[in-house]
């Protein structure tokens, strides 16, 4: 198995685009979240950072087959 660094770049790519696109669409809006993020509690926190992580795995994998 080879590890195909052109579609390694496109994802971090197209990765790197989607998360701009709060900042480009509504920056006030995206600070203020950041702002009551910053007050979660860490479980909190640890547990959306989790099911992000699954959710990821969950997208790549069906993406596989």
């Amino acid at each position: 198995m080879d590890f195909n660094f052109s579609l390694f770049f496109m994802a971090l790519g197209l990765a790197c685009c989607i998360e701009a696109l709060p900042w480009l669409v509504a920056p006030r809006r995206f600070r203020e979240m950041l702002h009551q993020l910053g007050e979660l509690p860490s479980e909190q926190l640890r547990m959306g950072g989790f099911l992000m992580l699954a959710l990821g795995l969950g997208v790549c994998a069906a993406g596989r087959h």
